[in-house]
């Protein structure tokens, strides 16, 4: 039998054994009832289970708090709104009224000085190098048909550059090597073996230049815009009525670019011939008021031209000069 000096120990072991287990059981029991606090996790029990100084560094842990509900933004009324970003009366800009075109000039704004976006092979402000021929221009008349010239300061422009009759009426100075000059007006066309850049001048514009002996120069030359007197004229072809016509433009400035006469749908533009009449085969406008435009795109409204054919009638208008 053990003595009692052996039972004792055995009883105090157990009895701390019990304390160890009991605190053991608290602790366990705490942990439960603090990760089930709210705001309480993860790191919640292993903050309450680390010891409170250790080894191991902890990295900030950021707090759980309920961040209060936000405010919506204020709207700023829509004459609080306007007013901030509106600028002052006096600073928009404001839209002038376009001024009733004349009844007689309703033309588009000028392009800028020297452009003419409706030209042909020739511009101005272009200079062209060619040779200067010539021949017995009779009375000035040519495949232009303009009829007698008032001055036999004419020539007839080679078929490049005659571009189905867009070089009639145009105005051309030209320079011979030594120095002469001349204006002539186109009225005629050369054929072949004219070749592009090539004059052909009346006899009496030639000799401004050189002896006629010369027969054939080099030359330069280039469109001019001149001062004339008279305005512009209309005339009809003979045959010309209700049902078909032909109309011409006479005593122009500048070279014409287009012919158009006005129909219930607006302006209707003619189709020029190589004899340089605009021509309307079924009579449409035939008549009735014409819109004439330069190749600088300047236009003339005419009214009031009757249909009398092979009649010069003057208008009041004339292309401005450039």
């Amino acid at each position: 039998m053990a003595s009692r000096s052996h039972r004792r120990p055995l009883r105090k072991r157990r009895t701390a054994l019990t304390l160890t287990v009991a605190a053991a059981a608290v602790g366990l029991l705490v942990s439960l009832v603090i990760a089930l606090l709210p705001g309480g996790g993860a790191d919640t029990v292993r903050t309450a289970a680390e010891p409170a100084t250790g080894a191991r560094p902890t990295a900030p842990r950021a707090t759980h708090a309920t961040s209060p509900a936000l405010k919506p933004s204020k709207t700023p009324k829509p004459s609080e709104a306007s007013k901030a970003s509106r600028a002052p009366a006096s600073a928009a800009p404001t839209r002038s009224a376009r001024p009733a075109p004349a009844a007689t000039r309703p033309s588009a704004p000028r392009p800028v000085s020297g452009a003419a976006p409706l030209a042909g092979r020739i511009k101005p402000g272009t200079t062209y190098n060619g040779v200067a021929t010539h021949y017995d221009a009779g009375d000035g008349d040519g495949a232009c048909l303009y009829g007698p010239s008032p001055d036999l300061m004419v020539a007839a422009m080679n078929h490049a550059d005659y571009e189905t009759s867009r070089a009639c009426g145009a105005y051309v100075l030209v320079r011979a090597a030594n120095g002469a000059s001349v204006t002539v007006r186109i009225t005629n066309e050369c054929p072949l073996p004219c070749a592009p850049g090539q004059l052909d001048l009346s006899k009496e514009a030639f000799a401004k230049l050189a002896g006629l002996s010369a027969g054939r120069i080099p030359i330069t030359w280039s469109l001019q815009s001149p001062a004339l007197s008279q305005t512009l004229s209309i005339r009809y072809k003979t045959g010309s009525s209700s049902h078909w016509c032909g109309i011409q433009a006479l005593s122009h400035r500048n070279p014409l670019a287009r012919l158009e006469v006005r129909t219930g749908g607006g302006w209707t533009r003619l189709t020029r011939t190589d004899y340089n009449y605009f021509l309307s085969p079924g009579g449409t406008g035939c008549g009735g008021p014409l819109r004439l435009t330069d190749i600088y795109g300047e236009q003339l409204t005419v009214d009031g031209i009757a249909i009398r054919p092979d009649t010069v009638q003057p208008t009041r208008v004339q292309f401005t000069r450039r």
